[in-house]
C-alpha cells in the first residue's frame, strides 16, 4: 500500500481522503498497527486505483 501511495505521489492525508478514511487510520495500517477489514481493503484499493488482491498479495498471517 505504501509503495502504491508513493508511486501516485500522494501524502497520507490525500490518500486517506481518496479512500474515504481518516489519515491516522491509514498511517496505522501502513505501519501494521491496525487490522484491516475487507470493507476497508476494498476502500483503500479503490482510492489507490489498484486491485484489492495486489494489496494483500504476499502477506503472512500473524503469529
Amino acid at each position: 500500500m505504501l509503495a502504491r501511495r508513493t508511486e501516485l505521489g500522494l501524502s497520507q492525508e490525500k490518500a486517506a481522503e481518496r479512500c474515504g478514511l481518516h489519515w491516522t487510520y491509514l498511517g496505522q495500517v501502513e505501519r501494521g498497527r491496525r487490522n484491516v477489514t475487507l470493507h476497508n481493503i476494498l476502500k483503500i484499493a479503490a482510492g489507490l486505483d489498484v486491485d484489492a488482491g495486489v494489496l494483500v498479495s504476499g502477506l503472512e498471517p500473524p503469529e
